[in-house]
């Protein structure tokens, strides 16, 4: 009976938060709740939910201060030189520009966000896709494969996940996933490559003449197209940013003339104007987020410690006034309230599932339709499944709902709850062009793209990218 109830509580809360009736938060509250009553348990709910929260405590304080710590470094200009020599590499050449696509998204991932990563490149990357006319859903594949990637930090999300839903350390899952992470990474830089070099050989070959634009700190060129639907040494303008309308052009419009609906505007996320720029400060930013990550990769202290640490320094360094740390803490709350908030709900799934011993006798009933040859093997089994089922479900749903199952199936045969937990992460670069992911609109909104066309383009690209993280995960013994 506790093996069907269990599953009628996953498929409950996934059902619910697919088909949108249900926040996530909610429903990792009220559907353990209620299913723990109907167990017979709800006396026990309490002690259930205190252990959660006691045990998850220490990822919540990590996901809080490190929204606060890289939202700060957006706000002071981090990342503003960044872009700007990132357009500067991509001038007018598309297989540039397409490696700059995805090294930009890598770049700006650091933050945790994918929404933020998406607006940002978008917003940088757009104008050039736009006046050259280059496929923009190699734009949104390549920047959404990147960010699947650079999701695993354990700051990101799924680590954070993972590590809540089997009571892990996420240093010690992400930490000795980095080599088989690199690879994957290293995979998209190569993908950027192939898919740069096809649209240069699709639009020509472009050489270009720069002028700086002071106003605006970005590079206005104008290009030669020579080869195979060029026009010998015709001259064609194309601005590569700025501000404002006529920041690219509408291809619908005739003659290819910039349209006058507005399609363009507002592509600035960087306003290099912005108050909050501290520009006197960036070296000091740009060695405190080294040493902040130097720190947690070789694990001097526990990453919490650190991202709080770095965040009350950030704030107090560049924002000495009270007034203004308190409008750079209410400018990052949405986020900081949602992630945090995900972490301690989760608590009562979670408890409810393990306390009432639901997620044992699941496993004990997957042990047995597992064939006994594939017990050995559940990692590999977890990392295949990852991709459709991050894929068709959220990561809520994964990490809190099935995880657990298969790590107590897995236990069974003697494979670790870390192998388990670093398996899970390989469905990341295809999770991110999920249906269920709300920054995929955001990406595919921004740059006008129709989710389907996204998808029919990222999904076997995605695919193989999972595969090869998961194929340097096996042969480094990582997984």
């Amino acid at each position: 009976m506790l093996t069907i109830l269990g599953f009628a509580m996953i498929a409950t809360f996934l059902v619910l938060i697919m088909l949108k009736k249900m926040s996530p938060i909610a429903a990792l509250v009220l559907i353990p709740a209620l299913f723990c009553v109907v167990v017979g348990k709800g006396a026990k709910l309490g002690d259930y939910v205190i252990d959660g929260v006691t045990s998850l405590a220490p990822t919540a304080a990590m996901l809080m201060f490190a929204i606060v710590y890289f939202g700060v470094m957006i706000d002071v200009g981090l990342f503003d030189p960044i872009v700007r020599g990132i357009l500067k590499f991509c001038k007018a050449d598309p297989l540039r520009i397409v490696i700059g696509t995805a090294l930009l998204a890598a770049i700006v991932s650091l933050d945790g966000d994918g929404s933020t990563t998406f607006m940002i490149t978008v917003s940088a990357m757009y104008p050039l896709y736009k006046r050259l006319k280059m496929s923009l859903v190699v734009m949104t594949g390549v920047a959404a494969m990147a960010n699947g990637v650079m999701n695993t930090l354990p700051w990101g999300g799924p680590t954070a996940r993972a590590a809540t839903a089997l009571k892990l350390d996420a240093s010690d899952i992400f930490v000795p996933m980095i080599p088989a992470l690199a690879v994957g990474l290293l995979f998209v830089f190569v993908l950027s490559y192939v898919l740069g070099r096809r649209e240069r050989a699709r639009l020509g070959v472009l050489t270009l003449d720069e002028v700086l634009v002071e106003e605006t700190g970005v590079k206005e060129t104008e290009t030669v197209l020579v080869g195979s639907g060029g026009s010998g040494d015709t001259r064609t303008p194309v601005r590569t940013g700025g501000s404002g309308s006529g920041s690219g052009t509408d291809a619908d419009a005739p003659d290819g003339k910039a349209s006058e609906d507005g399609d363009d505007d507002g592509f600035q996320p960087l306003d290099p104007h912005r108050s909050t720029l501290r520009p006197r400060l960036y070296w000091f930013n740009a060695l405190l987020t080294v040493a902040l990550l130097t720190a947690m990769i070789m694990e001097y202290l526990p990453i919490p410690v650190l991202f709080l640490l770095g965040a009350a320094l950030a704030l107090t360094v560049n924002f000495p006034h009270i007034p203004d740390q308190k409008a750079r803490l209410a400018a990052h709350a949405d986020n900081v309230l949602n992630v945090s908030g995900m972490v301690f709900a989760a608590a009562v799934f979670t408890g409810v599932l393990q306390g009432t011993g639901m997620v044992d006798h699941m496993a004990e009933w997957m042990v047995d339709v597992i064939p006994e040859g594939m017990g050995p093997h559940m990692a590999l089994v977890t990392g295949v499944l990852s991709l459709p089922l991050t894929y068709f479900m959220s990561n809520d749903g994964f990490y809190f709902g099935v995880l657990p199952v298969l790590a107590e199936a897995g236990a069974a045969h003697g494979v670790t709850p870390l192998e388990m937990a670093r398996a899970s992460l390989v469905g990341q670069p295809l999770h991110m062009s999920s249906p269920l992911v709300p920054a995929v609109y955001v990406l595919v909104g921004m740059a006008k793209v129709e989710f389907g066309d996204h998808t029919r383009f990222v999904v076997k690209w995605a695919a193989c990218t999972c595969l090869a993280i998961l194929g340097a995960g096996i042969l480094f013994g990582i997984v």
